[in-house]
């Protein structure tokens, strides 16, 4: 079978480097050649325009408004002050000037020009920070549970998050050459990639390390998940979770987003060992003709589950053991100020979208100026100032008052993400990020005339079918399909362990709220004591319950098949 072009290109890309030296030269043109805008993304780049001008510019015969994404490889999403600090101004100066918190637990920077991509990055480097692998066919940004009030259990799944990222790393320098300037070395022992090979993984690679009750990090999402198993405050291991995965395409029903299944136990010690165990089975038999079926809950599905954790064992000195059981409640973020037990003070903040800027960047520059505490992203796209000494608390407060950063939302709100999309993902088919913020507003009135204004109800929008805000996994889910026109999808579980299902599709904003409309109705009347909106839409048969991604699209209401 042949293999997908991605591969020849990895495979001749001489470990990633391309020609991408000499296309950064080029000042006659704002992009990169064509191969190389697939290798940038290993560097964590990708190549952008704006869409908004795309039509404009093309009747005036002018080349694409180009411009590339950057985004930083930040295991756990722990950053320090001075690095905060560094990264606000490389998005003032070389960015469009805001940050955007994605749902990896790191910064993307918007609207660099291919003249200010060296510095940019120099800039993170000066910093201790890089983007190495923050994208492309190799294990992305390592994300885990934020809980600083928790001191030891954060530091754990921190650390082993931490651990995953640096032991995965790409080994070339190539990255190091290009944007730092590094020379590499005449005569030196030729270069190798001992866990990836000369064609890194066939797709994508996601990990996410949880910690209940709380699923922050949507684990049942993630290409391999880490979830602590604690005993007497003590983290005792990690029950395992492999195969989930969020993409897929409109009318292609062989592409489906899946949950990960439990598949063992392993102790603390061995887990860093397991994930490269996983990461190999992949780079194995991962599907590299086609890029569709690439990721790895297509291998699981295709070589079934058993066959995949027989194989897995294979390659561990320590097997697996039978899965200790855990239960989540949630998947939001404690908002507002928290004391751990050694009285230091740590406050999360509402970051709508992820999207910081105006005002709330300047008033976080002003908090990072005073060297206190950390900077953690959360998987909701929040940010989490931690480890504040008391007699820094009132100052800290006073600067989140002074900024408008202590805002407060309502339930919808609260639990509500959304992906860039337009106008510079290229893959984007609808608004997102812009849009959702307003279609809230709509529902939160809705929510209102039933009395269920603080209902904890998830509800995540995305502008593309590939599910980077991972809206297959939440009670609410809308997917652009063209622009204006979304499919709605119900019935996630509110603790992120289940898919959701179509709802309708192909429906504007109007159509969003009078679909939704009744449902609230009756939610608010029918519903059981606790029993959370995702639950009730699947147990009053608004939607048929998603028993697995091979299942995702069947039992679909007699309008929705096809």
């Amino acid at each position: 079978m042949a293999l997908s072009p991605n591969e020849t290109i990895k495979a001749e890309s001489n470990f990633l480097r391309g020609t991408i030296a000499d296309g950064l030269q080029r000042t006659e043109t704002g992009a990169l050649a064509d191969d190389d805008t697939q290798l940038t993304k290993f560097h964590g780049i990708y190549q952008q325009d704006d869409r908004d001008l795309r039509a404009e510019r093309g009747r005036k015969k002018l080349e694409k408004a180009f411009s590339f994404m950057a985004r930083m490889r930040v295991p756990a999403g722990e950053l320090t002050p001075p690095q905060w600090l560094a990264a606000e101004r490389i998005a003032r100066e070389r960015g469009n000037g805001t940050l955007r918190l994605t749902t990896r637990q790191t910064i993307q920077f918007h609207g660099i020009i291919k003249s200010n991509l060296r510095t940019a990055i120099r800039g993170l480097n000066d910093a201790m920070l890089d983007t190495i692998a923050a994208c492309g066919d190799v294990n992305r940004n390592v994300i885990a549970r934020v809980n600083p009030w928790q001191g030891r259990s954060h530091a754990e799944v921190a650390g082993l998050a931490q651990a995953i990222a640096t032991h995965l790393m790409p080994r070339s320098r190539a990255w190091h050459e290009i944007w730092i300037g590094e020379e590499r070395v005449a005569g030196s022992v030729e270069e190798d990639e001992p866990i990836y090979g000369r064609t890194y993984m066939p797709r994508k690679f996601k990990i996410g390390v949880a910690l209940p009750p709380h699923n922050d990090v949507d684990v049942f999402a993630q290409d391999l998940g880490f979830v602590a198993i604690e005993q007497r405050r003590k983290i005792v291991g990690y029950d395992v979770i492999a195969g989930g995965g969020m993409g897929m395409t409109h009318g292609e029903p062989e592409t489906y987003p899946r949950a990960g299944n439990v598949i063992g136990f392993c102790k603390p010690e061995h887990a860093v060992a397991v994930a490269e165990a996983v990461v190999t089975m992949q780079r194995d038999h991962g599907d590299r003709s086609n890029r569709k079926q690439a990721r790895l809950k297509y291998t699981i599905d295709r070589m079934g589950l058993d066959t995949f954790v027989t194989g897995l064992n294979q390659r561990l000195a320590v097997k697996l053991q039978p899965a200790k059981g855990f239960k989540f409640t949630s998947t939001g973020d404690r908002l507002g100020w928290a004391e751990d037990e050694t009285g230091l003070h740590h406050v999360t903040l509402f970051v709508e979208n992820g999207r910081v800027a105006g005002q709330a960047r300047d008033g976080l520059r002003a908090i990072a100026a005073l060297s206190t505490g950390r900077f953690i992203i959360t998987a909701n796209q929040n940010l989490v100032l931690a480890d504040i000494p008391a007699e820094q608390k009132a100052k800290v407060a006073a600067l989140l008052h002074d900024y408008g950063l202590d805002r407060q939302a309502g339930g919808l709100r609260r639990n509500a993400v959304a992906c860039v999309a337009l106008p510079t993902c290229g893959l984007a088919l609808a608004e997102s990020e812009r849009y959702l913020p307003s279609l809230v507003t709509r529902l939160e009135a809705e929510l209102e005339t039933c009395g269920l204004a603080e209902a904890e109800i998830t509800i995540r929008m995305t502008g593309c079918p590939n599910g980077c805000a991972r809206p297959y996994m939440s009670e609410i889910g809308l997917v652009g399909r063209s622009p204006g026109l979304y499919n709605l999808y119900l019935g996630g579980a509110h603790d992120g362990s289940r898919l959701s299902k179509l709802h309708a599709r192909d429906v504007d904003g109007e159509g969003i709220v009078a679909a939704l409309r009744p449902v609230f109705a009756a939610y608010a009347t029918d519903r059981k004591q606790n029993e959370s909106f995702g639950d009730f839409v699947v147990r009053v048969g608004f939607v048929a319950r998603t028993v697995a991604g091979l299942d995702f699209h069947e039992n679909l209401a007699p309008a929705l098949r096809n």
